[in-house]
C-alpha cells in the first residue's frame, strides 16, 4: 500500500471533516428524543406542549398506550414505545456520595471517565455543618472560593455531575436511587454507613438538605411541576435497618416496632424528606413492619406518604421486593396477587420483572383494574417530564450547557476536601500530641503502619463510582514528610488473619513518629453483611498493641469504618496518644486526614453515632425498640435512649481549641402558652399531667408561640476552626413513660478564629421542639420542666397551659 503524504492543513481538515460525519451519523442513527421537534407525528400531540400543566400531559400518554404498552413501563428498565416516540428509560441510577455505576442507569464509557467522590455519608454528617449539605440559589461556577462560602451542599454537585453525564449520553436515566435515610439503629448494620446516622433531627436535616441540592430546588424546595435538576429518593420506607444477621435476611424480616418508635424514631426523616425537601421520589424497603410488607401497605404508602404527607413523587420497590412477597415471605398467595397488593398500595414501579410477567394476569383474572396502572403510570410519566425528557432534545434546553466538562471540576474536587475535613473526628489526643511538627520546621520520620493506609478502594465506602483521583492516607501523610516515610502494611489484609508484628514493629522503631491505618472496609460491613462484634477485625489489636509498645513516642490511631468499634483498649492506653475517626473519606480523604495530622486543618468532626461496648452484641439485631426496659436488661438503643456505658458518645468529638458556651433567651424561664381547651390528663405516679395533641394546635399557634435561645460560643484556643454548636433538650421531670434521656433539636457550624466570639441563634417550636410521643403514636406536648443545653451549659423552661 502506497502512503499519501500529506501536509498538516490538509491532515486536520480530514480529520474535522470525518469527525463531523461521524457526528452526523450517530445523530441519523439515534433514536428521537421524546417530542422531537423532528418528529411530525408526535410534536403536535397535548403531552408534548410544555406550555400545558404536567399532569393533564401525563394524563394524555398514559391515555394513548396499549395495555401491553402500560405493562412494559412498570418496571426499572422500561422500553421505548416507538409510536409515540418514547425513548427506553432507567429508573434505576445511584448516587449515595457521588454518581455511581451500581445501577444500570450509569455507565462511564464514554468523554466521562469519572465522578467526584465525596466521603461516605456517615462522615459528612460528622460534620454536623448543614450548610455543607445544601446550596441555596447561585449556580456554583459562581462561587469560586469553596473554603470560604460553605453554603453548597455537595448533593448540588453530584446533581450537576448527573446531568453532565446524562448529557454526554453515558446515563440512561436521571433518577437517582439516593439517599439513604433509615436510622443506623444498630452498630453492627453493613449499611449504617450510607446514612447521616442515629438521629431523626439530623437525618432529616441531611434528607432535606440532600434532595433540595440534588434536583436543583433552592432552599426552599421545589413545587410539584418545577423541572428537576436530578430526581432524588428517599429510601428505605420504612424501618429497614438489618441486611444479613444470625440467619435472618432483609427479604424475610418482619420489623415489630411500637407507634411510639415509629412516630418519633422511624418515620421523622421520611416525613422531612417529603414534606420539606419535596422528594420526587421514595423507596418502599424489602421488609415487613407488623407483618405487612412495606411494598405492599396502603397506610403506608397511599395513606400517610400520598395523604399526610403530600406526596406527588413515583414510588419504587427495592429490587425484588415485589417477588419475594410470594416467593419469600408467603404474604402474597400467588404472584398475581402480590402484584395487586402493591399497586393497589400505592407502588408504581418495581424494580425487576416481577410486575412484567404477572401484571396482565392479574387483569385477566379480574383482581386488577386498569386504572391502578394509568395511576402508577401517571406518577411516573410525570417525574419524567419534570426532568425536561418530554421535550425534545434535553441537551438544547434547561440544563443542556452542564457538559462533561463541569465534572472533576476544580471547585468539585475542592468541596469533597473540605467535607472530608470537616467530618473526620479527633476522639483523643493525650498531652497534646497532635498536631505533629510538620517537617518544613524540623527534620522527622514517619512511620505509616496498618492495613488501610494505602487502600484507595476504602476510601470510597459503597455505592461509588470511579473517583476523579485518589489520595490515600500514606500519600497524604508523604506528603508532609517526603523523605522520611516508612510504610508497612502489617498485615495481610483487614481481616488481618495474618500479621507480621517482626517487621511492623521494626518499622516503627525507626522514626521519631508513627500514624497506624486500622478499621473495617467492605469485607466487614456493606450490604447483606452485617457485622457480629464490635471489635477490630482478625489481630490488628495485636499489631497496635505491639506497634504502640515499641515506638519512641505514643502513637496515633486513624480508624477508617462507617460503623462503631469499641476502641476502649486504646482510650485508656497511654502509649496510643490520639485516635481519629475518619470514616470512609472520599476521593481526598488521606489529604484531609494529613492536613489534620500536622495542624494545616483544626479537626471539628463529631460523632453521628453511640460508640458501645463491644458486650453490646448480646442484644438480637432484630429487636427493634428504641426505649430501655430495666426489668428485662434491655438496655435500649441510640443516646436517646440507651441507658449502659458508652465507648464515646453520640456528638463526641474533640478540637485543636477549646471552646466556651453562654446561653441566653428573651423567654424568662417560663413559656405560657395560653391555650384556650383544657386539653387532657394523664396520671403519672401520683402525678397528674396536663397535655395537648400537637395534631389539635393549629400552625398558626405553634408559628406564634415559637422562641429564640441564643448560645454565645468562643473560640478558646490558637487555631481557627469550624465547630458545631450542639443544642438539646431533656425533660427535668420524666413524665410520658417514654421520653428520651435527652433529644437534640438543632445544630449550627460556626468558623472562629482564635479568640473569637460568635453569636448563634436556634428559632424553637415548642410544638415541634418540646413535644415527644406516647405510646398510641401521636406527638403530644406536656406541660412541666424541661432543660435545654449546650454542653455544660443548662437553660431551665417550663411549658404552662
Amino acid at each position: 500500500m502506497r502512503l499519501l503524504s500529506l501536509n498538516p492543513t490538509n491532515y486536520v481538515t480530514i480529520l474535522i471533516t470525518t469527525f463531523l460525519l461521524l457526528l452526523l451519523h450517530a445523530e441519523s442513527t439515534r433514536p428521537p428524543f421524546a417530542c422531537d421537534s423532528s418528529n411530525p407525528s408526535t410534536k403536535s400531540l397535548p403531552f408534548c406542549k410544555t406550555d400545558l400543566p404536567i399532569s393533564r400531559r401525563a394524563q394524555d400518554l398514559v391515555s394513548r398506550l396499549t395495555l401491553d404498552e402500560k405493562i412494559s413501563q412498570l418496571v426499572n428498565s422500561a422500553p421505548p414505545i416507538p409510536r409515540l416516540g418514547i425513548p427506553a428509560y432507567e429508573w434505576w441510577s445511584e448516587a449515595l456520595h457521588g454518581v455511581a455505576n451500581a445501577g444500570p442507569g450509569v455507565r462511564f464509557d464514554g468523554p466521562v471517565k469519572s465522578a467526584t467522590s465525596f466521603p461516605q455519608v456517615i462522615l459528612t454528617a460528622a460534620s454536623f455543618d448543614a450548610r455543607l449539605w445544601y446550596r441555596i440559589g447561585q449556580p456554583l461556577n459562581e462561587v469560586r472560593d469553596l473554603t470560604k462560602n460553605a453554603c453548597h451542599i455537595e448533593a448540588h454537585v453530584i446533581g450537576t455531575e448527573a446531568r453532565a453525564v446524562y448529557n454526554a449520553g453515558e446515563a440512561k436515566g436521571m433518577t437517582f436511587w439516593a439517599p439513604n435515610i433509615n436510622i443506623f439503629r444498630d452498630p453492627r448494620w453493613g449499611r449504617g454507613q450510607e446514612t447521616p446516622g442515629e438521629d431523626p433531627v439530623v437525618t432529616g436535616k441531611y434528607a432535606v438538605a440532600y434532595v433540595r441540592g440534588l434536583q436543583g430546588d433552592s432552599f426552599q424546595g421545589g413545587k410539584l411541576g418545577s423541572h428537576l435538576l436530578a430526581s432524588a429518593c428517599c429510601k428505605h420506607f420504612t424501618a429497614y435497618d438489618l441486611d444479613n444477621w444470625n440467619g435472618i435476611n432483609r427479604f424475610v424480616f418482619d420489623a415489630h416496632v411500637t407507634q411510639q418508635d415509629l412516630a418519633d424514631t422511624y418515620q421523622p426523616p421520611f416525613q422531612s424528606c417529603i414534606e420539606k425537601a419535596r422528594a420526587s421520589g421514595i423507596m418502599c424497603a424489602y421488609n415487613r413492619v407488623n407483618g405487612v410488607p412495606n411494598c405492599a401497605d396502603f397506610n403506608l404508602l397511599s395513606k400517610t406518604a400520598r395523604g399526610q404527607w403530600d406526596f406527588h413523587g413515583y414510588i419504587t420497590s427495592d429490587c425484588d421486593a415485589v417477588s419475594i412477597i410470594f416467593d419469600d415471605q408467603g404474604f402474597a398467595k400467588s404472584p398475581e396477587d402480590a402484584v395487586v397488593d402493591v399497586l393497589k398500595a400505592g407502588m408504581d414501579v418495581n424494580c425487576g420483572s416481577y410486575l412484567q410477567n404477572h401484571t396482565k394476569s392479574a387483569i385477566q383474572k379480574r383482581k386488577l383494574p386498569v386504572s391502578q396502572i394509568d395511576r402508577a403510570l401517571h406518577n411516573l410519566f410525570a417525574v419524567r417530564m419534570r426532568l425536561g425528557l418530554f421535550e425534545g432534545d434535553p441537551t438544547k434546553r434547561r440544563y443542556g450547557n452542564i457538559g462533561p466538562n463541569q465534572v472533576c471540576s476544580k471547585d468539585h474536587q475542592a468541596l469533597a476536601l473540605e467535607a472530608a475535613r470537616n467530618g473526620i473526628a479527633l476522639l483523643k489526643n493525650s498531652a497534646k500530641l497532635l498536631p505533629l511538627p510538620k517537617s518544613s520546621k524540623a527534620a522527622i520520620s514517619l512511620a505509616v503502619i496498618g492495613p488501610n493506609a494505602d487502600s484507595p478502594k476504602t476510601l470510597l465506602g459503597n455505592y461509588f463510582g470511579p473517583p476523579c483521583k485518589s489520595v490515600t492516607p500514606l500519600q497524604g501523610l508523604r506528603s508532609y514528610v517526603k523523605k522520611n516515610t516508612l510504610y508497612h502494611p502489617g498485615c495481610n489484609a483487614v481481616n488481618c488473619t495474618s500479621v507480621d508484628i517482626e517487621k511492623a514493629v521494626g518499622v516503627a522503631k525507626r522514626a521519631d513518629y508513627v500514624v497506624l491505618v486500622v478499621g473495617l472496609d467492605q469485607t466487614q460491613e456493606r450490604e447483606d453483611h452485617d457485622r457480629d462484634h464490635l471489635a477490630l477485625p482478625g489481630r490488628q489489636e495485636e499489631l497496635i498493641a505491639a506497634v504502640a509498645k515499641a515506638a519512641k513516642k505514643p502513637v496515633v490511631l486513624v480508624l477508617l469504618s462507617g460503623g462503631p468499634v469499641d476502641l476502649s483498649f486504646a482510650k485508656y492506653d497511654r502509649r496510643i496518644g490520639s485516635i481519629l475517626w475518619a470514616g470512609y473519606p472520599g476521593e481526598a480523604g488521606g489529604l484531609a486526614l494529613a492536613e489534620i495530622v500536622f495542624g494545616d486543618h483544626n479537626p471539628g468532626g463529631r460523632l453521628p453515632v453511640t460508640w458501645y461496648p463491644r458486650d453490646y452484641v448480646k442484644i438480637p439485631m432484630t429487636d427493634m425498640r428504641m426505649r430501655a426496659e430495666p426489668s428485662s436488661g434491655y438496655p435500649g438503643r441510640t443516646y436517646r435512649f440507651y441507658k449502659g456505658p458508652k465507648v464515646f458518645e453520640f456528638g463526641y468529638g474533640l478540637s485543636y481549641s477549646a471552646h466556651s458556651y453562654k446561653l441566653s433567651s428573651a423567654v424568662q424561664n417560663k413559656l405560657y402558652l395560653n391555650l384556650t381547651s383544657s386539653g387532657h390528663t394523664a396520671a403519672e405516679s401520683s402525678d397528674s399531667v396536663r397535655y395537648h395533641h400537637v395534631s389539635e394546635l393549629s400552625k398558626e399557634f405553634c408559628e406564634t408561640k415559637s422562641f429564640s435561645i441564643s448560645v454565645e460560643v468562643e473560640n478558646q484556643g490558637e487555631m481557627e476552626g469550624k465547630h458545631s454548636v450542639l443544642l438539646f433538650v431533656k425533660r427535668d421531670k420524666h413524665t410520658n413513660g417514654g421520653d428520651p434521656i435527652k433529644q437534640l433539636v438543632g445544630f449550627v457550624s460556626v468558623k472562629l478564629n482564635p479568640g473569637e466570639t460568635a453569636q448563634v441563634e436556634f428559632r424553637l417550636s415548642p410544638c415541634e421542639h418540646l413535644s415527644s410521643a406516647n405510646e398510641d403514636g401521636l406527638m403530644v406536648l406536656e406541660e412541666g420542666s424541661r432543660v435545654l443545653f449546650v454542653g455544660d451549659e443548662e437553660y431551665p423552661i417550663d411549658v404552662v397551659f
